[in-house]
């Protein structure tokens, strides 16, 4: 049976969701516990617009997902187990990995990023 809480591992797993799309954005950290990626789009604010972030919080590990604050449809398909994760409307809260819902936040992190690309 796999462990109520394994942060590390649902880290790993979740970073590499974004790994991906490295090529196409600016890291602004990559630590054992923050990994954040912002686009090359400058935004109105005169900084680059963020994409992505996997945290590793006191009580969960943090995948947060910026194109859903630009496109909150894409979450209308999503499934409820992986809805019951949201915390606000960008974050989505593990304590250990799940395989179905890491399958279901790639595909959803893919739909974020090409919908970005226009």
């Amino acid at each position: 049976m796999p462990a109520k809480t394994d942060f590390p591992a649902a880290f790993a797993e979740l970073r590499a969701i974004m790994q991906p799309y490295e090529s196409d954005m600016l890291i602004v950290a990559d630590t054992a516990d923050n990994y954040y990626l912002n686009t090359k789009t400058i935004g109105t604010n005169k900084k680059p617009v963020a994409f992505g972030a996997v945290q590793i919080k006191k009580n969960y590990v943090a995948f947060h997902l910026f194109p859903l604050y630009l496109f909150p449809d894409l979450v209308e398909n999503c499934s409820d187990a992986l809805k019951k994760k949201m915390q606000g409307k960008t974050c989505f809260n593990f304590k250990a990995p799940d395989a179905a819902l890491i399958a279901e936040l790639r595909d959803l992190t893919a739909r974020g990023y090409a919908r970005m690309q226009g």
